[in-house]
């Protein structure tokens, strides 16, 4: 008998990344939360907001990550800002730490999904993009749509 795989199910996105960022390597980690966390997130109220990847004692933690309280979560206090550690192997932390030093790259949080029963986050190394470069990603895109619609047309 073979399992079905379910594919894994959006729960955040954050739509701001690609616009900012110019991604260059992707990642999949665990995230350490609360069972009223957990609640809020399948809600989806998460705000990635200006969410970053942090390194301190060989450890990731995802900073600035807004996730708003649950309604019913009882006496458990939740703090909706606090940081939140990855779950990730130590070889990729490793990875990351040294390219976040040397290169002046940043690792940022782009998609929170349900997998297999647990919250996974993709994260990415990534550059930051100037200005200019942003106004040419979006006039791409735009003549690029624009096209697409001429061809469906015709």
């Amino acid at each position: 008998m073979s399992k079905k795989t379910k594919s894994p199910s959006l729960l955040a996105e954050n739509r701001k990344a690609r616009q900012y960022y110019e991604l260059l390597e992707f990642f999949e980690a665990g995230i350490q939360l609360t069972g009223p966390e957990v609640k809020s997130i399948r809600q989806g109220k998460v705000n990635f907001g200006d969410s970053y990847i942090d390194f301190s004692s060989g450890e990731a933690f995802v900073c600035s990550m807004h996730i708003s309280p649950y309604d019913n979560a009882g006496y458990m206090v939740q703090e909706p800002d606090r940081n939140r550690k990855l779950l990730l192997h130590s070889k990729e932390i490793s990875l990351l730490t040294a390219k976040v030093e040397q290169k002046g790259l940043t690792v940022v949080p782009l998609k929170m999904y349900l997998k297999h029963g647990k919250i996974k986050l993709e994260i990415a190394l990534a550059r930051g993009r100037k200005l200019h470069d942003q106004r040419d990603e979006l006039k791409r895109r735009a003549e690029t749509r624009d096209l697409e619609r001429e061809l469906a047309r015709n």
